[in-house]
């Protein structure tokens, strides 16, 4: 006689046809970055990383745009996203 004929354990089956969980801010992100002043920032923040990629030696960051590309598109996702949220 084997061990699992002695102690049966229950089984749990996933169903099949579950929902797939999608983060709401993901979404909230993506529209937030057709928006005019956050896809300047963002092109602001990717001249400054071509520009500084294009140079051997500098001592050049992008920081301030990165920050500044966050911060806006952060603000925009925050007005909608604690209501979407259980």
């Amino acid at each position: 006689m084997s061990f699992r004929s002695l102690f049966s354990m229950p089984v749990v089956k996933a169903e099949d046809e579950e929902e797939e969980l999608v983060d709401p801010q993901t979404a909230l992100r993506e529209s937030c970055q057709t928006k005019g002043h956050i896809e300047s920032l963002y092109n602001k923040y990717q001249e400054c990383n071509d520009r500084v990629n294009g140079r051997s030696k500098t001592t050049e960051t992008c920081v301030e745009e990165l920050f500044d590309y966050v911060a806006e598109l952060d603000h925009c996702v925050a007005h909608s996203l604690f209501a979407k949220l259980k």
